[in-house]
């Protein structure tokens, strides 16, 4: 039994064969779980970044098992929310440009990474369009990129399939891009009908109990869903870490190549990798959204969609537009 078990040193045990009394009390009961937890938040953030070789410098195995337990640990979990419960604090009981300044940078990275990646959709076009010629007209095979002697040289089968990755590419890192925009489809029965302060209200609420706790098991999933098809032996959900650490030393990359078809596209890892991206990237516009949302409530009506950074469509698009919000509220 854990409880038995002698402690010593506070964060990490000082003595062989002990545990921390750190740990000792988050084995004790759910509230010593979860004050632990927060209480031992900032030491895992400093150490992290003071030891960046142990979990950053995957030629040593040891280092890739810690980074594969930790991105989806309770550890992890704790050191994030601890941050998100220490900036909100501080925007809201000492200055609320804080807060702004973090609104205003979440969702200029959207942004930026949403209008890079919206240029895939773009090449899915013209690459379709030359996959149809080459194969239709001039009955070509294969299609060669770069230099001769080093060329990227794949089936036309690899390239169609290849479509669905330009594809993966928008939705996963369009997707708060889109929010920020205001651009998302929903259903609206109550949302238009009730006052300024309701609908923020109903903002932060969404975005703390449905946009994040879902956004986190989907995350969860997608973390080792990607790393058992990059790695082998392949890591466990329920691994603990001393376990992880012995099959350290016969861990290997194992990336996926298989594809659908014998010629067709075989970097289908990609897209556990892009999953991840997507819970990533909607994690932090959940957290811009509670915080956009609180402001907008604290400062009244005149405060909506302050330094939101919207596209320009044209002066009689953006007419249009206008036109088609104010009809809808």
């Amino acid at each position: 039994m854990e409880n038995e078990i002698a402690c010593s040193g506070f964060f990490r045990p000082s003595a062989e064969g002990t545990i921390s009394c750190l740990d000792k009390f988050q084995d004790g009961s759910f509230f010593g779980f979860v004050v632990g937890n927060f209480v031992e938040a900032p030491y895992n953030l400093i150490a992290t970044i003071l030891n960046p070789t142990q979990w950053l410098f995957w030629e040593n195995r040891e280092a890739l098992v810690r980074f594969i337990y930790y991105g989806g640990s309770v550890e992890f979990f704790f050191v994030v929310f601890t941050t998100f419960l220490v900036i909100t604090a501080l925007g809201m009981a000492w200055k609320r440009q804080i807060l702004w300044i973090c609104v205003r940078g979440l969702e200029a990275f959207a942004n930026g990474v949403g209008r890079l990646a919206a240029w895939a959709g773009l090449l899915m076009v013209l690459q379709q369009v030359m996959i149809v010629f080459l194969q239709r007209i001039f009955r070509v095979a294969e299609i060669q990129l770069g230099p001769l002697g080093t060329a990227f040289t794949q089936d036309l089968s690899w390239w169609g399939e290849e479509l669905k990755l330009y594809n993966a590419l928008v939705v996963c890192l369009c997707a708060s891009y889109t929010f920020v925009q205001g651009s998302h489809v929903r259903v609206d029965l109550v949302y238009s009908a009730v006052s300024h302060g309701t609908k923020r209200i109903i903002d932060m609420f969404g975005s703390l109990f449905f946009m994040m706790p879902a956004i986190v098991l989907t995350y969860m999933y997608a973390w080792f869903f990607m790393w058992r098809h990059l790695v082998v032996p392949n890591p466990s959900a329920t691994g603990e870490l001393d376990r992880m650490l012995m099959q350290a030393r016969v861990m290997r990359w194992n990336v996926e190549t298989i594809g659908f078809s014998p010629n067709g596209f075989n970097a289908y890892f990609l897209f556990k990798v892009l999953l991840v991206a997507f819970c990533v990237m909607i994690f932090l516009q959940a957290i811009a959204f509670f915080w956009r949302s609180y402001l907008e409530w604290l400062e009244g009506e005149g405060s909506a969609g302050k330094y939101v950074d919207r596209d320009v469509l044209g002066d009689e698009a953006e007419e249009l537009e206008h036109a088609i919000h104010s009809g809808s509220t």
